[in-house]
Parts: structure tokens; sequence; C-alpha cells
């Protein structure tokens, strides 16, 4: 079982499909995507943040939501190790999770797994 670890705003961003006008229910919808990919071998780590962490948000037996209570990125990067895989597109958080041993991609990734 892979542990990946979800940039939540960052992945919510990626796409231009009006998240910002409720980002609750986009984080909602991003958990409800993830929860679907139960079978690929995965679990979840949803961080969210601001306004996100309002969302409501079912149990799902493959995600794991985290709340932050500051930065998301510090959170992440706070999970971030060797045995994990962290999506986001944020420079930064990139240069930060690698340094703890972390595999990074992009929101193009984890979207190509919503599509397949």
């Amino acid at each position: 079982m892979r542990t990946v670890v979800v940039d939540g705003a960052n992945v919510m961003g990626s796409r231009p499909d009006g998240w910002w006008r409720d980002r609750a229910g986009a984080a909602a919808r991003l958990h409800a995507n993830l929860a679907g990919l139960g079978g690929d071998g995965m679990e979840f780590v949803l961080v969210l943040e601001g306004a996100a962490k309002a969302a409501r948000i079912p149990a799902a037996a493959n995600v794991r939501v985290v709340l932050a209570d500051g930065s998301g990125d510090d959170t992440i990067a706070a999970l971030a190790d060797g045995e994990t895989l962290v999506v986001t597109a944020d420079r930064e958080l990139r240069r930060r999770c690698e340094q703890r041993g972390a595999e990074v991609v992009g929101p193009g990734w984890l979207l190509r797994h919503f599509e397949g």
C-alpha cells in the first residue's frame, strides 16, 4: 500500500472549475474522487487548509483527511518521508519534501487517475 499525501489546495487550484467560489465543496469533490480510487493500492492523506477545512467529508477507507493547524505546506512537509508520494506543484514544497526523501509528482499525475 503506497501512501500518497495530497496538497488539497494545490490540486484543487490546478483546475479552473470555479473551486475558489466554494472551497469546501471543491474539497469534498476531491475527497470523493480520491475515495473512488480505492482499488489502486494507494492510501491517501488529503491535507486541507483555510476555508476548505469546512468541507463535509464522509469517512472513506482509503482516504485520511488532515486539517492543517497553520500552513498546509508545513503540514505536508512534516508528513513527507522516504515512504510517501507527495502530490503538489508548489516548487518550494517540492524541495522540502524531496529533502525528507519523498517522491513528488504534480497534480496532473493524480488527475489522470481520476480519468482512468
